[in-house]
């Protein structure tokens, strides 16, 4: 198979870097991409990426966890972490790229840094909701819950990905 090499811009590269980390924080990749559509453009829309994409994870979510009545308000709270969560994202991520003309080397890494830190922050905050709402879980629930958070679990990716690469390098 033939290789074809892509260039991309710094730009390109880490808009790509943010919207994945943005993905990663709303919940910690537990969607498959077929599950919520996309729009094309190079940054989607700050509402695009919150208000549909994160409700289109949580509408998932909340049917594939089997969310029971009796776990409705727990659901409650891990949705508006969700829902907040991305809010913030979008707002560092919609400032990093109206300013990404005129930033400076160390502008760039404060924003970075900006951003690595609302996502630590949104984790903290993402936890202990989910961890009450789990607790509360049936031992099927709990199976599924660990089966979608393996899904897509980053370290599984690489590996993946590693191996793909190595292939077709063959």
């Amino acid at each position: 198979m033939k290789r074809i090499n892509h260039q991309l811009t710094h730009s390109t590269k880490l808009v790509a870097a943010v919207a994945l980390l943005a993905a990663f924080i709303v919940f910690a990749g537990t969607v498959p991409s077929s599950a919520a559509p996309r729009k094309s453009g190079s940054m989607m829309g700050a509402k695009a990426l919150s208000s549909e994409h994160v409700e289109a994870r949580i509408a998932y979510l909340h049917a594939k966890l089997n969310i029971t009545p009796d776990q409705e308000a727990l659901w409650k709270d891990v949705a508006q972490v969700m829902m907040d969560n991305a809010k913030t994202m979008d707002g560092l991520i919609k400032a990093r790229t109206d300013n990404a003309s005129t930033m400076t080397p160390v502008d760039d890494l404060k924003s970075y840094s900006e951003i690595a830190q609302a996502h630590a922050d949104g984790l903290a905050k993402f936890i202990p909701v989910f961890e009450s709402l789990y607790n509360s879980m049936s031992d099927a629930q709990k199976t599924n819950a660990a089966k979608l958070f393996r899904h897509h679990s980053p370290v599984k990716s690489k590996a993946k990905a590693e191996a793909k690469a190595k292939a077709e390098a063959k």
